[in-house]
């Protein structure tokens, strides 16, 4: 009876932890955090395709209670025109160069602007540094994304 219940621990452990975020990964969801106000502004998606990182858009906050949150991107060109900004891959062709992920382009959808894109992990992996930058990548600025464990 006892090696039963060892057993049944053990496996319960171990599936509870297969769920766990993997924090040595920027894969998995972010809060996206507003560098000038420091509000959540929305939720995105990161994950692996064809060898690049990208993400995805998953919801979005309006800036104040009192105003709806955007959902078309009028202030995007080409193919992000008039798109929906739920569901938008906004970060794209970032690949990892030793403990920094490089490489990428990111779409600011409240400006429509796209810039080159670096991210790197911080505080064991809670924290996500995104930085968008024109040229040089002094350039440009940083926002600090946090982990979603919901």
């Amino acid at each position: 009876m006892r090696t039963i219940l060892i057993s049944a621990i053990t496996c319960l452990l171990a599936s509870s932890l297969s769920f766990a975020a993997d924090l040595t990964t920027p894969i998995g969801k972010w809060k996206t955090i507003d560098d000038n106000t420091g509000k959540q502004k929305s939720v995105v998606e990161i994950y692996e395709e064809n060898g690049e990182l990208k993400g995805k858009i998953l919801n979005t906050f309006p800036d104040n209670a009192n105003q709806a949150p955007e959902t078309i991107c009028t202030q995007c060109s080409d193919k992000f025109h008039n798109q929906p900004i739920i569901g938008m891959t906004f970060l794209w062709g970032l690949k990892k160069e030793g403990n920094e992920y490089q490489g990428g382009h990111i779409l600011d959808p409240k400006n429509g602007r796209i810039y080159k894109a670096n991210i790197t992990m911080e505080d064991g992996g809670k924290k996500l540094k995104v930085r968008g930058f024109i040229g040089f990548s002094f350039i440009g600025r940083s926002q600090v994304w946090l982990r979603d464990d919901s």
